[in-house]
This record gives structure tokens, C-alpha cells and sequence, in this order.
């Protein structure tokens, strides 16, 4: 009797560890609460056996841990250090901080195994186009480091045109170099947002916080063809739980053969891994 086929591995490109010990303002209470309507499971701190169970279990090779450039999380740090094969680091940097937080994410981009940064728009309330995220930019161009963007209509009662996926034309201009990624998929501009990819050598989407299952008829079109390579999972876990998110990737029958496995894990990779690690070693 022949073997099960392996299920292909993955690489979660967007996981939280302490969402139960960080402060809670009323938008993210409120995201929590009426929009993904898990508040007892998003607001757990998630320790390093629990998740390493649950990457085995699930076959997420590696993941992302978010820690942020000013208020570093010493157990992010842990996290890497502990199991530098299973866990990098992403950084988030307050475009107001200026310089003082670009200098935070340079000292950490060289100390720790950091991959991504990440400026989120509704957050600060600057269209993720102003000037304010220049410096930030720039320090990534200059480093190699791509960065994540969020894009798309936020869950929280904040103005969406600071995540407007067409602020990015400018941005992609102005730094050719910048590998941009934009998070939490672009929703209702999933059409602005192909069409970019397809223009910009170097921009890329990521699925964290949006469910496989609704992703919309046009992103998977895309990534049947000209988007091969461009869409990178990620499930924000445990803002939806890595577990939900990955067995909806593999359920989705819809995907050309080969599609699958670059969505989960050869595009992340080949963007955020690549550079550090070299290229990827076969699946086993």
C-alpha cells in the first residue's frame, strides 16, 4: 500500500505572542469583540511549546513573530533564540517616532533574526503615502529589508483611506529597490492591488487576518496566473488561528496544480528567507 501524499509545508508569516499581556485599546476590543468575535481566544499570550505543538501538528515549518521597534518583546527574542529554525522576527516601527525608531529597527535588523518590518497605517492615522514613512522606507531600501504594509479597509473604526493599496504607487515609484508586502489582504481593492503587483517587480501581498475561504474570485484567478509568486500566506494568528487558516489553504481545490505550495511556502521564502538562509531545501 503506497504512503499518504505529505500535505506541503508552510510558512506563517504573521503570528502574535502576546496579545493576552499587551494593552488593549477600545479598537482592538472592539475588532476582537464584534468583528472576528473570539475575544477569549485572541487575548491569550501564546507560549513556545503550545506553538511549536501546533506547527508540527499543522506542518508550518516557520514562523514570524511580531515584536515591535520601541517596545521590544523580550519573549520574541527568546522565541528566535531558542529555535532559530523555527522562529524570525518582525519589527513594527511608529512612522512618528522618526529617527529614533528607525535607529531601534537598524540596532535590532542587526542583532536578531529580524525579516520583515511593519508599519501599519489606521493605526498611527497617516496615509501609509506620507512623508512621515519615508525614513522608514529608506532605511529598509538601504538594508534589504522588505517591509509590510497594511492595506485595505480596517476591521477598526478608523478611516480606510490611510490604507488605500493605490497610496503604494508612489511609494513602489520613489523606492524601486523596497520589497513592500501588503498585509491583511486589500479588501474592497483587490483589483488596485493586482494591478500594482503586476506593475511593481517588488510588491507582494500577504492573507494574514483574511480567511482562505473568502478570499474573492479575482485573488485567486490571480494567483492561477500572472500571481504565482506574489501572494504569501499569513494568518495573524491567533487573531484567526493559524489552525483555521492553514487547513483552509489546503482545502481550496480551486488552485492550480503547484499554486499551493508556493502560496504557503515557497514565496515566503523566496521574499523574506532567502537572503538569510539561502535557498530552500527540498520538502521531504
Amino acid at each position: 500500500m503506497s504512503e499518504p501524499a505529505r500535505l506541503p509545508r508552510a510558512i506563517d508569516t504573521f503570528v502574535n505572542i502576546n496579545m493576552g499581556s499587551m494593552a488593549r485599546p477600545p479598537w482592538l476590543v472592539r475588532v476582537a469583540e464584534d468583528y472576528f468575535r473570539r475575544p477569549d481566544a485572541i487575548f491569550k499570550d501564546v507560549e513556545m511549546g503550545e506553538l511549536i505543538d501546533d506547527m508540527d501538528r499543522l506542518g508550518v515549518e516557520r514562523s514570524v513573530i511580531s515584536t515591535s521597534a520601541l517596545d521590544v518583546n523580550p519573549k520574541a527574542l527568546a522565541f528566535a533564540a531558542a529555535h532559530p529554525d523555527r522562529f524570525v522576527l518582525s519589527v513594527s516601527v511608529d512612522p512618528r517616532s522618526g529617527m529614533q525608531g528607525v535607529r531601534a529597527l537598524e540596532a535590532l535588523a542587526k542583532n536578531e533574526p529580524v525579516v520583515l518590518a511593519r508599519v501599519i497605517p489606521f493605526m498611527v492615522g497617516v496615509p501609509l503615502d506620507d512623508r512621515i514613512y519615508y525614513p522608514v522606507y529608506a532605511k529598509c531600501s538601504e538594508m534589504g529589508l522588505p517591509i509590510s504594509v497594511n492595506t485595505g479597509i480596517p476591521g477598526p473604526p478608523a478611516p480606510a483611506r490611510t490604507q488605500d493599496p493605490l497610496l503604494l504607487d508612489e511609494v513602489c515609484l520613489f523606492f524601486p529597490d523596497l520589497t513592500v508586502i501588503m498585509a491583511h489582504g486589500a479588501d474592497p481593492w483587490w483589483n488596485v492591488a493586482i494591478r500594482l503587483m503586476l506593475k511593481y517587480r517588488n510588491l507582494y501581498l500577504m492573507t494574514s487576518a483574511f480567511a482562505p475561504k473568502y478570499f474573492p474570485q479575482e485573488l485567486i484567478t490571480f494567483m492561477n496566473t500572472r500571481g504565482k509568486e506574489k501572494i504569501l500566506f499569513a494568518s495573524d494568528h491567533p487573531v484567526l488561528s493559524m489552525e483555521r487558516t492553514v487547513n483552509e489553504a489546503r482545502e481550496m481545490t480551486n488552485l492550480k496544480p503547484g499554486v499551493l505550495e508556493k502560496f504557503l511556502y515557497d514565496n515566503a521564502w523566496k521574499v523574506l528567507f532567502e537572503k538569510r538562509f539561502g535557498p530552500a531545501t527540498p520538502q521531504g
